[in-house]
């Protein structure tokens, strides 16, 4: 038997790569990209309107980062619709990890926030 879809469900997956060519390890900076895809697993058109961030070095350092949107645009996602994007960040360290939450608002004008699971920079021969 199939359960109910909720009308706010966001689905949101993640890959981050290392950026060798932009990085500079002897200046301790570690660059890497992460591709996003955010699905629209509800049953109620979503608009994304802000990210939340939390970035933290293999320091423990953290970097909170909050905005507007994505990489400039406010996507209306309809149930069953995705937005992929891939942007970046740098580090002090070879590895890190990222966290966070997105900001939605339903058709019905409810805002809502969805979790941004953890997700791991890795860059090259950190782990055996």
């Amino acid at each position: 038997m199939n359960e109910p879809k909720p009308p706010r469900a966001i689905k949101v997956d993640a890959i981050a790569r290392y950026v060798p060519e932009q990085s500079a390890p002897d200046e301790k900076r570690h660059v890497f990209a992460y591709q996003i895809t955010i699905t629209n697993i509800g049953t109620q058109a979503a608009k994304l309107l802000g990210r939340h961030w939390y970035i933290t070095d293999g320091n423990g350092d953290l970097d909170e980062v909050q905005g507007e949107g994505v990489v400039g645009e406010q996507p209306l996602l309809a149930p069953g619709e995705s937005f992929e994007y891939t942007s970046g960040c740098a580090l002090a360290t070879p590895f890190g990890s990222m966290r966070g939450s997105y900001l939605f608002r339903d058709a019905e004008g409810v805002e809502f926030e969805t979790d941004i699971p953890e997700f791991f920079l890795v860059g090259p021969r950190v782990l055996h």
